[in-house]
């Protein structure tokens, strides 16, 4: 099993391009499945999610191809399996985005229990709702959820009691093939959600109020295929940011538009990063100094992502002052901190919330990665680190992040990966 060897001490400096977002091109992968024409799809990030994405749609029938250049071609014509299987689905949590889908093309759909990170739990009860409200049957046999619709599903109005991105994102996609108008309310308004629309657009849907709490679908007969380029990942963009911060260093980021970052530049700034600003591309600037703590509370978009609260829990370990680092979205998302004690960090849990007194410096360890964000957050830990930080468990980084061994070479890490 691969694991990353990290000797901190090095001050980031340099310029990468972000990558295609996993988070966008997961839903919009599974959104081929609701056309019998060909979806071909640039900017496709090589990662382990894809791939078991890639998997997951071969075995439902679909045709799929891999560019070097990063496009994946996917011809649905012959994906007449409506049967997602637990072997594949019990390693991703996307894999329920198939759901959707399949009902609404074929009537019927058998998708086993999702897997994925172990943050938590993050119930499927509010796709199941939002699809009973649009006609399906659903019921749960043998660790299946078995929907049917066999005269199709019927537009709708619907309310999430919470907000749900995946659950906005099974919706959106079931009620574009929908007989009439379906009205969601309270739904995710996140920058993946509105590419995720674009993308259903272009295929011929008819949908309106994206980024925003309200979305309106009025169903079509038939979806075609297209071409279509997925957004950059913010979170990418993002990890790479607060890296550059805590090491004292610079990073620039391109093809990237700096208004989905949002809230994520502006802490940066609060922690004293100089941030600056193009048509498509982002630099901070830390110009050598220590950073400043800075609170951190997660909410849906606009709010501070969730998937970025392990990076800034890094950062607050080595920062100038106390910083509580509060997670509302999913429970046990804070198992970082154990870990990162291991390194010297004074990190006190209380609740959902970490306490974080920063340190001059941390000290090199070994730590094992519990998820995908938790690894890239030790990442950062094993930068300003002296010594050598061994990362055990990888496997979850290589599921959100491409290559980043490689990048962080490139501005000058001393990272390396290492098998055995």
């Amino acid at each position: 099993m691969d694991s990353l060897i990290v000797r901190g001490g090095h001050r980031l400096d340099g310029t990468l391009r972000a990558s295609g977002s996993k988070n966008a091109a997961l839903p919009i992968m599974a959104a081929t499945l609701l056309t019998q024409g060909v979806c071909q799809l640039e900017r496709i990030p090589v990662l382990r999610d894809i791939a078991t994405m890639l998997t997951l749609l071969s075995s439902l029938g679909a045709t799929v191809s891999r560019a070097a250049d990063g496009g994946v071609r996917v011809d649905s014509n012959q994906a007449c399996e409506v049967r997602a299987p637990y072997d594949l689905v019990k390693t991703m949590r996307a894999s329920i985005l198939v759901l959707g889908p399949l009902l609404a093309r074929h009537g019927k759909a058998a998708v086993s229990f999702p897997g994925g990170c172990a943050i938590g739990s993050r119930p499927v009860d509010l796709h199941i709702q939002a699809l009973e409200a649009m006609g399906a049957t659903i019921s749960i046999e043998g660790g299946y959820l078995v929907a049917e619709a066999p005269q199709g599903l019927v537009g709708t109005e619907f309310t999430f009691d919470v907000v749900t991105v995946g659950g906005t994102e099974n919706a959106v996609m079931a009620a574009s093939l929908a007989t009439g108008t379906t009205v969601l309310r309270n739904v995710a308004r996140e920058p993946e959600i509105v590419d995720l629309v674009r993308f259903l657009r272009s295929m011929g849907a008819d949908i309106t109020g994206e980024g925003t709490e309200m979305l309106t679908i009025r169903g079509v007969p038939v979806l075609t295929g297209g071409t279509y380029s997925v957004m950059p990942d913010r979170i990418e963009v993002g990890t790479y940011l607060v890296a550059a911060a805590a090491t004292g260093g610079r990073v620039r980021m391109t093809d990237i538009d700096p208004s989905v970052l949002g809230v994520i530049t502006d802490k940066l700034r609060s922690a004293g990063a100089s941030v600056w600003e193009g048509d498509n591309w982002v630099e901070v600037d830390m110009e050598g100094r220590r950073p400043e703590a800075v609170d951190i509370m997660t909410e849906p978009f606009p709010g501070f992502p969730t998937d970025m609260q392990a990076q800034f829990t890094a950062l607050n370990a080595v920062a100038n002052g106390e910083a509580r680092v509060t997670e509302t979205i999913f429970e046990n998302r804070l198992m970082q901190a154990h870990e990162m004690r291991r390194m010297g960090a004074q990190i006190v849990i209380e609740g959902n919330t970490a306490v974080i007194s920063g340190q001059p410096s941390l000290q090199g360890a070994p730590v094992m990665a519990s998820d995908l964000r938790a690894s890239a957050s030790l990442v950062i830990a094993g930068l300003v680190a002296s010594g050598e930080t061994r990362i055990d468990r990888i496997y979850h980084i290589d599921r959100g992040y491409e290559n980043i061994e490689g990048n962080l070479q490139s501005l000058g890490a001393d990272i390396q990966r290492v098998s055995g």
